[in-house]
């Protein structure tokens, strides 16, 4: 009844999409990384033509990236950031994401709400926000002098690696929550009772039911914080400013629009896309076989 292009056609708005703000923009990158810099106007000269490609400056970042080198430290620190930072939006966000999912009734609608406000407010004002909470005449000293737990105002803003790792929680652990939520709350009850029928306690059957069948949703949520993580600049530059807590994404922002090698924030960022390519792999490689045991049960 309908032409064989009908449908393939609704997918070509989004194909259209994803040629000029994703493909042609890092292609754009890539020939920065792969080019060279005028040594007067100290602007990028990109090379659109594979077969003029310069790799000089590619090869100087990779090699830069390995133990001892400049971005070593900076690479390290940000991976660390990282994971600290998604252990924490685990830690909070899991009894969270489970309590609206199972034990949530008349409270539903109201907790999920309260997830999606942080949505319309600028991340930027939210970070902000901690600037003020955090300075030394801010509330969160106040309280801490006017409690005695403190005698002198600390230095949250003084380039304190936990505060830049709390920023992190904060800016992206909505993120976490919804698609862990989402996937707690498609989780059919009949296995849990399955469990508890067959003597399973309730630690038991959370530990091998939900958790395990959460294990997508999990996975998914981390892997949509960790991905702008690493590319996170602002964070840090808001809450520290300092140079012993900046991340990859500093540096790259730094070649950028600070420094006189454009190329080079350019191949970091390709290297940096690589690394998250690996990561967004695994995750689709657990995925699948996640569905296939599925399937084959």
């Amino acid at each position: 009844m309908y032409p064989r292009w009908l449908w393939p056609a609704f997918a070509l708005p989004g194909v259209v999409w994803l040629v000029l703000l994703f493909l042609v923009p890092f292609y754009a990158v890539i020939g920065v990384a792969f080019g060279s810099v005028d040594p007067i106007l100290l602007q990028a000269q990109p090379a659109w033509n594979p077969l003029d490609w310069n790799i000089g400056w590619f090869s100087q970042v990779l090699g830069e990236l390995t133990p001892g080198g400049a971005y070593w430290t900076v690479f390290i620190r940000t991976v660390e950031y990282v994971v600290v930072s998604i252990v924490g939006c685990f830690l909070i966000g899991y009894p969270v994401a489970y309590y609206i999912a199972r034990h949530a009734t008349r409270t539903k609608t109201l907790l999920l709400i309260l997830l999606i406000l942080p949505f319309w407010i600028s991340y930027l004002m939210r970070m902000l926000a901690w600037v003020n909470l955090l300075a030394p005449d801010g509330y969160v000293n106040r309280f801490l002098i006017w409690t005695h737990v403190l005698s002198t105002p600390y230095g949250f803003l003084d380039g304190k690696s936990s505060t830049v790792i709390w920023a992190l929680i904060y800016g992206y652990i909505p993120y976490f929550i919804l698609p862990l939520y989402a996937a707690l709350d498609r989780i059919d009850r009949h296995y849990l009772e399955a469990a508890r029928d067959l003597g399973a306690s309730p630690f038991r059957a959370f530990v091998h039911v939900t958790l395990p069948l959460s294990k997508a949703g999990v996975l998914g949520g981390m892997v949509l914080i960790a991905l702008p993580m690493f590319g996170d600049y602002y964070t840090p530059n808001i809450v520290s400013g300092a140079p012993t807590t900046s991340m990859i994404g500093n540096q790259i922002d730094l070649y950028f629009h600070g420094g006189p090698q454009p190329t080079i924030g350019a191949a970091i960022t390709i290297l940096l896309s690589a690394f998250l390519v690996v990561l967004m792999g695994y995750y689709m490689w657990t995925i699948y076989r996640a569905s296939k045991e599925l399937r084959g049960a």
